[in-house]
């Protein structure tokens, strides 16, 4: 037999989740049939898996050694993960804002937010040996809690990642996102001269084989809702900064609903326009959009933003008026 006690990272959540993140190897089925039998007990008592776990709360599994460590994570396995996360650098990751439950950083583009495929390292990674260096994540904790980043930036977008530290930080985060209530803001460099704050509605298509997606004036089946809104920062010669207010939150949203409109992003070889992108790179040698996730509102007044990145200075001081 052996007792987990339930830490600050571990509470809050169901008891069946929290059961599958420290039992990996075992399946859900199995593990409701450990309930019943009392063979994982909550607190002592027989448990369903739908509770709510507190802090300090005991978990207790009368299982064999040979069977428990059958059914967790393996040990060599997290600690080489641990040491390696531990060992990578910043990659150009800057930290904006931290506190016990999140962390705010300012991503450099060429970068993924998170892994989209197993070998990959995305800041998320990044991050997290960030956090284990500064002591704040334990080889103890990883094994059931991971901090993770909540949102998502595009591989050449720049600027703001939120990740939450802590489940609490985390579900705050994720809360906020989902209801809207933290507010995003970008800035862009487009083609095309805007001096007047323009509000755009639509709907959104993606096609899963290209990864790209349409924008339609027209509901359709599978299309969702948009809604992007920008204002002119500097208008000068052929392009434009503006700072777009991320109403709606869609994959490619920005890039595709400014394109959509004659304002392409400069640098987006995707939804972009070749010749201008061609103009911008060989001028500027610049080789990717000039999209930035600028400033984040929280509910609560706090604000943040990330500088500018260099070439949008660099472009907006010497492209001709």
């Amino acid at each position: 037999m052996k007792t987990f006690t339930i830490g600050t990272n571990d509470a809050n959540q169901r008891f069946d989740k929290y059961l599958k993140k420290l039992l990996p190897n075992a399946s859900v089925s199995f593990l409701y049939k450990m309930l019943r039998k009392k063979n994982i007990t909550l607190d002592g008592k027989k448990a369903t898996g739908k509770e709510t776990l507190q802090k300090g709360a005991q978990v207790a599994v009368f299982f064999s050694d040979e069977t428990l460590h059958k059914f967790m994570q393996d040990t060599k396995k997290l600690q080489e993960e641990f040491h390696m996360l531990q060992r990578l650098p910043m990659k150009g990751l800057f930290i904006i804002y931290e506190d016990t439950d999140i962390l705010i950083a300012d991503k450099p583009y060429n970068m993924l937010s998170q892994k989209a495929k197993e070998q990959d390292l995305s800041a998320n990674e990044y991050l997290l040996g960030y956090l284990i260096r500064s002591g704040t994540l334990s080889l103890e904790t990883f094994g059931t809690f991971r901090p993770s980043v909540c949102n998502r930036l595009d591989r050449n977008t720049t600027g703001l990642l939120l990740m939450g530290k802590t489940l609490a930080g985390a579900q705050m985060l994720s809360e906020g996102l989902r209801e809207r209530t933290i507010h995003k803001f970008y800035r862009a460099i487009v083609s095309g001269n805007v001096t007047k704050p323009v509000h755009l509605s639509g709907w959104l298509i993606k096609d899963e084989h290209t990864n790209q997606v349409k924008i339609l004036t027209q509901e359709q089946k599978d299309a969702v809702r948009i809604e992007t809104s920008y204002t002119s920062v500097q208008a000068k010669g052929t392009c434009s900064l503006l700072e777009i207010c991320l109403i709606t939150g869609k994959t490619h949203q920005i890039r595709a609903h400014l394109a959509s409109v004659g304002h392409p992003v400069i640098g987006d070889r995707k939804y972009g326009d070749p010749s201008v992108n061609h103009k911008f790179y060989g001028t500027f040698h610049m080789d990717h959009q000039l999209l930035h996730a600028y400033r984040l509102e929280f509910p609560d007044g706090r604000v943040f933003t990330a500088p500018m990145p260099e070439i949008f200075k660099e472009i907006m001081e010497k492209e001709r008026g």
